[in-house]
């Protein structure tokens, strides 16, 4: 049962590639689409999210990277088909994509978020002894 809180609790950030975004951590390796930058050179990623298991703070951080090779994702196939008129067509597709080593999440200056405090709700009948309003 430890070992699951432990892991839990591991420090995370989201970060965004080519418009999708990614939860990473140190020492990870992430595929994102393609970036233009050789083997060997390390690449900076805004973070939109950094979470340690206690606090959450949002953005204002980078994750520095290291591309580890550029390569190609697996095959999508695209099938198109119009039935009873002897159309068919069978196409590939492989995304281009590039392999990251995520050395170090940090912040530069971030907004520290809480969770919301719940306000007392207002009862919906009217206390005793209120006036209603005329209408």
């Amino acid at each position: 049962m430890r070992i699951f809180l432990e892991e839990a609790t591991v420090a995370y950030a989201i970060v965004q590639s080519g418009g999708k975004q990614f939860r990473v951590s140190e020492g990870q390796v992430v595929r994102v689409p393609s970036i233009t930058a050789k083997v060997g050179d390390s690449v900076e990623l805004e973070t939109l999210l950094k979470a340690d298991g206690s606090s959450i703070e949002l953005g204002g951080g980078a994750v520095t990277a290291t591309v580890v090779e550029h390569g190609r994702g697996t095959k999508i196939i695209v099938f198109k088909k119009k039935r009873r008129h002897n159309y068919r067509r069978k196409k590939g597709h492989r995304q281009q994509q590039t392999v990251l080593h995520n050395s170090s999440v940090r912040l530069k200056n971030a907004v520290q978020a809480s969770a919301p405090q719940q306000e007392p709700r207002a009862s919906s009948r009217p206390r005793e002894g209120a006036e209603e309003p005329a209408g």
